[in-house]
């Protein structure tokens, strides 16, 4: 075939998903293409938070930072302020801690319950160059923005062969890909050519986006520096603490997107007319929507092209790091040998439930926003003066505070989910029940290795190896799974931490954690059959419901 380009992965789309996803497989050795159709990264805001999970995993790829150095400064706070308007009154805020703040807090109490990095507040449009520079020096990446994913012309046992086009000139590429990777988000073509659908619910609500630039911090900072100006008409997102913000404000109801003027638009919510430019605008509808399957022969989905969530909580992206990080593993397993591509069937049965996890979480927290624009909607004009209108504000005040703020304090569905339905995970018999609200760390087969800094200051997350690791937290015979992987072909490494102490916070004495930090079984003395397990958490052995009992007789 003229002109085949051979890969073992190709990256359809080139955001925050499909960048990590190079860098991720790069990591593991793996080489990738990957292909963007636009011509450069994005100029549309579109997040603002990188939660701590997401730096967890971009502190593996030695990001972190230059991701803070892209971000609004280290020692700036991440407060959300409701408001009657910004030339009216500060009704509620709440606050939290900046990054700097964060990080000694982490540090100091270091029981588990916090990730290794604080969050990061940082536009899409300050990350992304990050990311794309990080992949243009690495030599494993093979690089081609302003080259579109066209169609799948074939998919066989070997591999996917598709059609790419250059975005200017229309010339046709054909590339041989082993694995194919859809990160070309919400209008997927990738989704589309594999036939896949979509489940949920369309154009949930709506907003018009106007993305602006301001000297006028006596009406943007009124307050000080405030991470969300927020209202029951929409909110104002301070992408830098200085000049850059972003509104996005609710649709009117019976009021045509061609009647609404962008200039309109955000005179009306700030309240008066001020200085500006705008950079970008346009009226969007968020959906709740998720694959119905997340791979389909050698070609799987990730990030928005296999979930769309409102952004109420900041799980689109965030959720998209993650899958990068659970697909990247995978791959990299089947393209190497050591894994089996029943893994990617793990994928779909680990990340499709999370998807909707987090799906859920949005929902309940677009339902506080709903609920606290009624508040201000029966509340009627709250910029009075006078001990009347004070005492309207204060009561106004004192609903919002009780409505609370799960959007930004849900830290049980940012760290706490599990994979229990996953197939290549050593379940246990009646997982409990997660709190959203609440992260309680555990080692639960299938969640997130909780992270403590050991007495050396290191974090535990970095002593991980590479692929798998088993970590001892307490004297116990490691050789035989030493000896057993190397037999298998299977990349592990044994880390010893010898800290009894820890047994309250890891509740057992080894812990087999996978490559995306997640446990795939724990014990307190390995099985008798230590190959059935290595072939069960590689997807190479029967299904964990017939080896389960095999497994559970090493559990106290």
């Amino acid at each position: 075939m003229a002109n085949l380009i051979d890969t073992p992965v190709l990256i359809a789309g080139g955001g925050p998903v499909g960048m990590s996803l190079a860098l991720n497989l790069a990591r593991y050795g793996v080489r990738s293409l990957l292909v963007e159709r636009n011509p450069t990264t994005t100029r549309h805001p579109k997040m603002d938070l990188t939660n701590a999970r997401s730096m967890e995993l971009f502190k593996r790829l030695g990001l972190t930072e230059k991701l803070r150095d892209a971000g609004v400064p280290r020692e700036n706070a991440f407060d959300i302020s409701w408001v009657t308007s910004l030339v009216g009154h500060e009704l509620y805020r709440f606050h939290y801690p900046s990054a700097n703040e964060k990080r000694e807090i982490i540090r100091r109490e270091n029981d588990g319950h916090h990730a290794s990095e604080p969050p990061l507040r940082v536009s899409q449009i300050e990350i992304e160059p990050v990311l794309k520079r990080a992949i243009d020096e690495n030599p494993m990446v093979t690089v081609r923005f302003g080259t579109a994913f066209e169609r799948i012309l074939d998919q066989d046992s070997d591999g996917v062969t598709v059609e790419i086009s250059d975005s200017e000139t229309g010339a046709i590429e054909t590339v041989r890909c082993a694995f194919l990777a859809g990160c070309d988000g919400g209008g997927s073509r990738v989704r589309r050519a594999l036939g896949i659908e979509l489940d949920g619910e369309m154009a949930v609500a709506g907003a018009h986006m106007v993305h602006f630039r301001t000297d006028a911090r006596d009406i943007l900072q009124r307050w000080g520096p405030v991470y969300h100006l927020q209202t029951g008409a929409g909110t104002i997102i301070a992408q830098n603490d200085h000049d850059i913000y972003t509104l996005q404000a609710w649709l009117i109801p019976g009021l045509g997107i061609e009647d609404m003027r962008p200039e309109d638009v955000l005179e009306g919510w700030v309240g008066t007319k001020f200085d500006y430019e705008i950079l970008q605008a346009n009226p969007w509808t968020a959906n709740f929507v998720v694959a119905q399957h997340y791979r389909k022969g050698r070609a799987a989905l990730a990030g928005d092209s296999a979930h769309q969530f409102i952004p109420t909580g900041g799980y689109g992206m965030n959720s998209g790091i993650a899958d990068a990080a659970g697909l990247s593993w995978v791959l990299a397993a089947c393209v190497q040998g050591w894994g089996d591509e029943s893994l990617l069937d793990a994928y779909d049965a680990e990340r499709r439930p999370t998807a909707w996890w987090h799906l859920e979480a949005a929902r309940r927290h677009m339902g506080v926003r709903l609920a606290i624009g009624e508040v201000y909607a029966e509340a009627g004009d709250l910029d009075g003066a006078g001990p009347e209108a004070d005492a309207k504000r204060a009561v106004v005040a004192a609903k919002i505070a009780a409505f609370g703020n799960a959007e930004n304090e849900s830290w049980g569905v940012e760290f706490g989910y599990r994979y229990d339905d996953s197939p290549v995970v050593c379940a246990e018999p009646d997982p409990p029940a997660i709190d959203p609200l609440t992260y309680h760390p555990t080692t639960w087969p299938g969640a997130r290795l909780p992270h403590i800094f050991l007495e050396d200051g290191s974090s535990v997350h970095d002593k991980l190896g590479l692929f798998f690791t088993l970590l001892a937290v307490d004297d116990v015979d490691d050789g035989p799974v030493e000896a057993a992987a190397h037999a298998a072909g299977m990349p592990l490494e044994v880390v010893q931490l010898r800290r009894p102490d820890l047994l309250g916070l890891y509740e057992r004495k080894l812990l087999l954690v996978r490559p995306d930090q997640h446990v795939a079984w724990r014990g307190d003395v390995l099985p008798q059959d230590i190959d059935g397990l290595l072939r069960h958490v590689t997807g190479r052995g029967r299904n964990v419901k017939a080896e389960v009992n095999d497994f559970q007789g090493s559990i106290a």
